[in-house]
């Protein structure tokens, strides 16, 4: 019913732009998608990127008041650390769109506002 090959492109941009999650526009990707899609699944695989969009925000800025107070030496440890997770949940639920777009992602370990 739905175009498979629109719900992947769909989907992998709304997950793919966390790649730019320093820039606050970002988020307007998987904002746009949930507003301008008709398909269930493209709006729950943008829900999930808005969701997964705070935490990076709010695990980082957990990160940044622990470097902050530990002098940057925490951040040595917590920052690369946080940013081979990031990617790597990205890149995760990218290959899962494109593999399995009949069902939206699910990031592990991440609190959901939407």
């Amino acid at each position: 019913m739905y175009d498979m090959d629109k719900r992947k492109l769909l989907s992998v941009l709304s997950h793919g732009s966390i790649f730019f999650s320093t820039t606050l526009v970002s988020i307007g990707i998987p904002v746009a998608m949930l507003f301008v899609s008709d398909d269930p699944v493209v709006k729950d695989n943008a829900k999930e990127a808005i969701n997964f969009h705070f935490n990076v925000w709010f695990y980082g800025a957990i990160i940044a008041f622990l470097t902050f107070i530990t002098l940057g030496l925490l951040g040595f440890i917590l920052g690369p650390i946080g940013f081979v997770v990031h990617w790597a949940l990205t890149i995760l639920a990218i290959t899962h769109c494109l593999g399995n777009p009949d069902q939206p992602y699910r990031y592990p370990f991440t609190f959901r506002l939407l």
